[in-house]
C-alpha cells in the first residue's frame, strides 16, 4: 500500500476522532442545560475551554503536517493532532486531561470523553507511559461514575475498561498493520529496482554476447581468409620472375589483402570484451577475482609459467570460461575458497577454476544454464563448445561434498600461425 493511502486512512480516522470528541462534549452541554443543574454555567465554560484547546491542537497539526504529506511511522496512529513525542504535545495533552478531570467533577456525563482521550494518550505518549495513562483515565472515569451515582454497578467498571482495551488493541493493531504494509512497500520498491537492474544486465549481457559472436565470426572467416590470401600471394610473388608482368598485380593484391586484414583485426579488437581492452588477460582475471563477492567467499588468482601473448579468441575463451565457472561457484557451490590459476606451458595454456564448495555429479543433473530457467552463466556445454572451436578441451572434476575443479586447456598456436591469426 502506498504511503499516501496511509495518509488518507489516518486523515479519515482523525476526522472521526474529532467528530467523536465534539459529539461527546456537546452531549455534556446538552444534558447539563436540559437538567437545569446549578453548575450548568461552569459545565458549559469548561466544555468550551476543552473544545477550544483541542481545536487549537488540531489546527496546529494541520499547519505543521498537511494531510497530503507522507507521514512517518510514528505519526500513523489515529487521532493525530499536534506533533506526537514533543514537549508541546505533552503539555497540550496534559491540559486536555486536566480540563476533562474538572469536567468529571461537574458532570457525570463527562466520563464518556475518556474514550477519545484513550486514543490521544496512546498516540502522543510512548507505550510505556501511554498504558499507565490509559489506566489512570479509566480509573478516573469509574471514580466519577461512583461518586456522582452514589452506587457501584458492574457497568461502571466494565464500560471504561472495555473501552480502554478496545483503544489499546486498535492502536497496536493499526501500528502492526502499518509496519507490515511499510515492509511490503519497501520490498516492492526493492523488487522493482532489482527487476530493472536485471533487465539492464540482460541487455548488457546480450550486447556483449553479440559483440563476441561478431568478433569470433570476423576472426574465423574474414581475418583467417585474408591471412591465407596474403600468405598465398606472398608465395606467388616469390615464385614469379622479378620482371614478370603479373608481379605488380600480385604485389598490389597482397598489399590490399594485408590492409584489409589489418582492418579486420581492428574490428575484432573493438568487439572484444571490455575487460581485455585495457590490459592483459592476467590483469582481467585478477580484476574478475577482486570484484567477485559472496558471503564468506575468498577468491584468489595466480599465474604459472612465463606469460606469452595470446590471440584474441584465446583470451576471450579463457576469460569467459573463468567468468562462467566463477559465477557458478558463487551461485551454486556455497564455497568458502575459490582459486583461478592461469598456466602457460610449452605447447598449451590452461585455466583452472577450483572451489571447495558442495560440488555436484557431472554425469547427473547439469549446472543451470542461461535460458533454462536457472540463473547460471554460459553453462558447461557452452564452455566445451568454446574450447572445441579452438582445438582445446574442457574437463570438470566434482563430486557431492568434494568441491569442483574446471580446467580449460588450449594448444598454443605456433609462431607462424600466431602471426597469421
Amino acid at each position: 500500500m502506498d504511503s499516501r493511502s496511509h495518509t488518507h486512512v489516518t486523515a479519515a480516522l482523525r476526522l472521526c476522532l474529532h467528530a467523536l470528541l465534539a459529539g461527546l462534549l456537546a452531549l455534556v452541554v446538552v444534558r447539563a442545560v436540559g437538567e437545569g443543574a446549578a453548575d450548568t454555567a461552569a459545565v458549559v465554560a469548561v466544555t468550551l475551554l476543552t473544545a477550544a484547546l483541542y481545536a487549537a491542537g488540531a489546527v496546529r497539526s494541520s499547519a505543521v503536517q498537511p494531510e497530503d504529506s507522507v507521514q512517518p511511522k510514528d505519526s500513523a496512529r489515529p487521532g493525530s493532532s499536534v506533533q506526537p513525542g514533543t514537549r508541546a504535545g505533552a503539555w497540550w495533552l496534559g491540559g486536555l486531561w486536566v480540563l476533562w478531570a474538572a469536567l468529571l467533577v461537574l458532570s457525570p456525563d463527562a466520563l464518556w470523553v475518556a474514550f477519545p482521550l484513550y486514543f490521544l494518550q496512546l498516540h502522543f505518549l510512548p507505550m510505556r507511559w501511554a498504558l499507565p495513562a490509559v489506566v489512570v483515565t479509566a480509573a478516573a472515569a469509574i471514580t466519577s461514575f461512583v461518586v456522582h451515582r452514589q452506587e457501584i454497578e458492574p457497568g461502571a467498571f466494565i464500560g471504561p475498561l472495555i473501552g480502554a482495551a478496545v483503544a489499546v488493541a486498535t492502536v497496536l493493531g493499526y501500528d502492526a498493520l502499518f509496519r507490515e504494509s511499510e515492509r511490503r512497500r519497501e520490498l516492492i520498491v526493492e523488487l522493482v529496482a532489482t527487476r530493472a537492474d536485471l533487465a539492464e544486465a540482460e541487455r548488457t549481457a546480450g550486447t556483449l554476447a553479440e559483440r563476441e559472436r561478431l568478433a569470433r565470426e570476423i576472426h574465423d572467416t574474414l581475418a583467417q581468409g585474408l591471412s591465407s590470401i596474403q600468405l598465398l600471394l606472398r608465395a606467388a610473388e616469390r615464385s614469379l620472375p622479378e620482371n614478370a608482368p603479373a608481379t605488380p598485380h600480385v604485389r598490389a593484391a597482397r598489399e590490399a589483402a594485408q590492409a584489409n586484414l589489418a582492418e579486420a583485426r581492428s574490428f575484432v579488437r573493438a568487439l572484444t570484451p571490455p575487460d581485455l581492452e585495457h590490459g592483459s588477460l592476467a590483469a582481467a582475471l585478477e580484476r574478475l577475482c577482486a570484484r567477485t563477492t559472496a558471503p564468506e567467499l575468498a577468491v584468489r588468482f595466480a599465474v604459472s609459467g612465463t606469460p606469452v601473448e595470446l590471440p584474441t579468441p584465446y583470451e576471450v575463451a579463457l576469460l569467459r570460461t573463468a567468468q562462467s565457472a566463477l559465477a557458478n561457484t558463487v551461485r551454486h557451490a556455497e564455497a568458502r575458497r575459490a582459486e583461478i590459476t592461469l598456466s602457460f606451458m610449452d605447447t598449451s595454456v590452461a585455466l583452472d577454476v577450483v572451489d571447495d564448495g558442495r560440488g555436484f555429479d557431472p554425469s547427473g543433473a547439469p549446472v543451470p544454464e542461461r535460458g533454462t530457467g536457472g540463473d547460471g552463466g554460459f553453462g558447461l556445454p557452452a564452455m566445451r563448445a568454446r574450447a572445441g572451436s579452438l582445438g582445446g578441451a574442457l574437463s570438470v572434476e566434482s563430486a557431492p561434498g568434494q568441491g569442483t575443479a574446471v580446467a580449460l586447456t588450449l594448444p598454443l598456436p605456433d609462431t607462424e600461425a600466431g602471426r597469421a591469426a
